[in-house]
């Protein structure tokens, strides 16, 4: 019997430890299958931006923090979740929920949408001054969207791959599109320079205040089981670095320094290795 490789043991011992972060493994819960018969053909651009691990942790996490600044979107995390208590579980069902929608079959991508639309049915209330708020909004659900495209793609183009052409760029917006229209967002963008344009729009939705703060500390200190210790802070400073700096004044996240320049080597450094352990060029 031959001897054991030690590389790819470590391979695969890294690959379970990053599904156990992304899928509730202890519950039985496996990694979404690639279906051929997807929403989105393989190897067009929501699905390379898509699969990069570390993109997608650093651009989910900056994306979070940017969400938490539009108080019709908080107001709903602060009355219909658990996120104090779970926030590990809830950044794992959006992570699931984008993996069905991008590679899943698209009979389960559509599924998935037709759960989250009746989920936001019963995600309404009031805010505190009174204003009524509700995650059918087509204009809260479209702020999310565009900050979630947005940060994705901003993550994968500095991490992954900076000569994406901006044809690529604008074909991932435009598949990211159709899931976001499927949740009745409006409006939604088509290419780069839409969602750069909305992005600068809806800064004017944007408010600093102490919840958005505190949800701001909990997402940037939480520690997902399953996680290396020194993966996550370096996650969160290249996220924080990553954030416009007006949304880092309003959330209270000290500006980066001269340790930004590590963070992100660092950050490309453990990219570089979890592509190559999910054997990805």
């Amino acid at each position: 019997m031959p001897a054991p490789d030690p590389a790819e043991f470590l391979r695969q011992r890294l690959v379970e430890r990053v599904r156990a972060v992304f899928n509730d493994t202890k519950g039985g819960q496996q990694p979404v299958p690639p279906s051929d018969d997807a929403l989105f053909a393989k190897d067009t651009p929501i699905r390379l931006v898509h699969a990069d691990v570390i993109a997608m942790m650093v651009g989910g996490i900056r994306s979070l923090l940017l969400q938490m600044l539009h108080p019709h979107a908080l107001q709903g995390v602060l009355d219909h979740s658990n996120f104090r208590a779970d926030m590990h579980g809830r950044l794992r069902r959006t992570a699931r929920f984008i993996a069905v929608t991008t590679f899943g079959h698209r009979d389960d991508a559509m599924d998935a949408i037709d759960r989250v639309n009746r989920i936001h049915e019963h995600v309404k209330g009031t805010l505190p001054d009174g204003t009524p708020y509700s995650a059918r909004d087509p204009e809260t659900l479209a702020y999310v969207h565009v900050v979630e495209a947005t940060s994705f793609l901003a993550a994968y183009l500095r991490h992954v791959r900076p000569d994406m052409p901006a044809s690529e760029q604008d074909e991932y917006y435009r598949q990211f599109a159709i899931i976001a229209r499927s949740l009745d967002a409006n409006p939604v963008p088509e290419t780069k320079a839409e969602a750069d344009r909305l992005m600068r729009e809806m800064r004017s939705l944007q408010r600093a205040t102490p919840e958005a703060r505190e949800v701001a500390r909990l997402v940037l200190q939480q520690k997902p089981e399953g996680t290396p210790p020194a993966l996550q802070p370096i996650l969160a400073a290249e996220a924080s670095a990553m954030l416009p700096p007006q949304a880092r004044a309003m959330l209270g996240i000290e500006r980066p320094g001269l340790a930004a320049l590590p963070v992100r080597a660092a950050t490309w450094g453990m990219g570089k290795t979890l592509r190559w352990a999910f054997r990805q060029t």
